[in-house]
């Protein structure tokens, strides 16, 4: 689902300085598997899942998603990529106030250009399975936090992408709906086949990953259940 060869990113920043945020990271996801991506804050965390999106570039080295190398894709090549192969899951989950829970949901259908009249029943039966069948035509302003991430999560799987990516996804939940968020997305996307990249602060929620990436300063320790073992820190 996606590779990273030796990929480095470099920041300029004024004055003529540089930052590396990440340096020389190696790792494999295979499909239908979930890593959690652990470490301090401005490790480096975010930089990796914006190179893994094509979102950014690398300085050097390879991201591959879904087999095609990123940096070889032009810009629309690279969007379309993203649009096709990648859900997207975040924090603070983006929801569109002025829309309902339904259209919410089925907004990437319209960014791709797509009858959304068509994805209807595909955004009904992901609601049902996150227990927001009857909810379609609330406004979202109207749900609890946890409701909007589910909201956000059913969005996400709309088109069936084969990688999900998620900074932070339970950040702005209480510890007990994080936790049910986080084992809701593992278990949607293990259902839908589905591999998961998603980073976080909590032990816990690491922990229900299958395996853990560790980064420490811009440099990627990855390929096995490191957090589990208390290596490594949240910050």
């Amino acid at each position: 689902m996606l590779a990273l060869e030796r990929v480095t990113k470099v920041y300029r920043v004024p004055g003529g300085a540089s930052i590396t945020a990440l340096r020389d990271a190696s790792a494999v996801v295979a499909a239908g598997r979930s890593v959690a991506v652990v470490g301090r804050s401005g490790s480096g965390k975010s930089t990796l899942l914006h190179l893994a999106a094509g979102v950014d570039e690398p300085s050097s080295g390879v991201v591959r998603l879904l087999g095609r190398e990123l940096s070889a894709m032009g810009d629309r090549e690279r969007t379309l990529a993203r649009r096709n192969g990648v859900g997207l899951v975040f924090q603070f989950f983006h929801l569109l106030p002025h829309l309902g829970v339904l259209d919410n949901v089925l907004l990437p259908a319209l960014v791709a250009g797509l009858d959304p009249r068509r994805e209807e029943p595909r955004a009904r039966e992901l609601l049902e399975r996150v227990g927001l069948a009857g909810r379609e035509r609330h406004p979202v302003q109207r749900l609890s936090g946890g409701e909007m991430q589910r909201v956000a999560l059913c969005r996400a799987l709309l088109r069936r992408p084969p990688l999900l990516l998620a900074d932070e996804p339970t950040g702005n939940l209480d510890e007990e709906n994080g936790m049910r968020a986080m084992e809701l997305l593992l278990g949607l996307a293990r259902d839908e086949g589905s591999a998961v990249v998603y980073v976080t602060h909590s032990r816990e929620l690491a922990a229900l990953a299958d395996e853990c990436w560790t980064l420490h300063s811009g440099v990627l320790e990855a390929g096995g259940p490191a957090w589990r073992r208390g290596a490594g820190d949240g910050g």
